[in-house]
């Protein structure tokens, strides 16, 4: 998981070593920090893999990245940085908002550079370029036509479908050659693979539908199942079954009860938004849902 970007960051880093910063403040935070019971235990090694990177990003006085999290891990991640003091915290997925991101950690006088640019590096784009009119292919054809060639997930990271025309894929710098040469085919369609500059990323604009939504509590199942617009008892079985995340955390309770700015997921439905919640003139939650498919 770890990468030192010991090129772009050597002028900084030297300048840095000799620096005699006292760790003791930061000790009570990393001790904070490795008590992970709140995070999901699905996710719990991961966060802590981070934490211990970000202590070599300080101890070392050097810039590191970590590989592509996924939202829930780089979320709690995020969540169990940011009492930090001793270090910068950039995420970063090679455009703005995409949902899967690496994360660029190190002291502030050697993120400088960083912060000041838009491109902290760790990341290139391929262009999956072939006829798909007649073999359709999705997000998960691309996904597994790329762990197809011996990666993990973890070098990947968001994938943009194109329609007929392929898809963009981020991935890790030290595999495009690899992709280049062995991502030749998905389904049954040849492709090329090529790197292209970041600038050249086409990022599909989310399709959002507001909805508004009165209802009596705002208990997860009956908002969700407003804003996926399937009946109360669907909902509730399927967060039963683990197919619904809050916050990008798996959802263990249909009594859970949500907030503004939570994001709700529902494998195959999208997500949705609690845009806003105000209370009716008979108390009753007025809710206002953005849907993104």
């Amino acid at each position: 998981m770890l990468m030192h970007l010991a090129g772009r960051w050597a002028p900084h880093v030297a300048a840095c070593r000799h620096a005699r910063h006292s760790l003791r403040a930061c000790v009570a935070v990393r001790a904070k920090t490795t008590e992970l019971g709140w995070v999901a235990p699905e996710n719990r090694e991961d966060v802590r893999r981070v934490l211990e990177i970000a202590d070599r990003a300080a101890d070392r006085w050097t810039v590191v990245m970590t590989d592509f999290l996924s939202p829930a891990v780089l979320a709690d991640a995020m969540a169990s940085l940011g009492g930090r003091s001793d270090i910068v915290v950039l995420p970063w997925g090679g455009y703005q908002n995409a949902e899967r991101c690496r994360l660029v950690m190190g002291r502030e006088e050697v993120m400088a550079e960083a912060q000041a640019g838009s491109d902290p590096g760790g990341v290139v784009a391929l262009d999956v370029r072939g006829n798909f009119m007649f073999d359709p292919a999705k997000h998960p054809d691309f996904l597994g036509a790329i762990l197809g060639t011996g990666v993990v997930r973890e070098k990947v990271g968001d994938i943009l479908v194109q329609g007929e025309a392929g898809a963009q894929i981020l991935v890790d710098p030290e595999l495009a050659e690899h992709f280049e040469t062995s991502l030749t085919q998905v389904r049954t369609v040849p492709v090329k693979t090529t790197v292209v500059p970041l600038a050249n990323l086409k990022v599909p604009p989310p399709k959002v539908e507001e909805m508004n939504s009165v209802e009596a509590s705002l208990r997860l199942d009956a908002l969700a199942s407003a804003g996926f617009r399937m009946s109360r008892s669907k909902m509730a079985d399927l967060i039963k079954a683990g197919d619904v995340r809050v916050n990008w955390k798996t959802a263990a309770r249909t009594s859970a009860e949500l907030a503004e700015g939570d994001v709700v997921s529902c494998t195959g439905k999208g997500r949705i938004k609690i845009q806003a919640v105000t209370m009716t003139k008979k108390e009753k939650y007025s809710v206002t849902i953005m849907r993104y498919t």
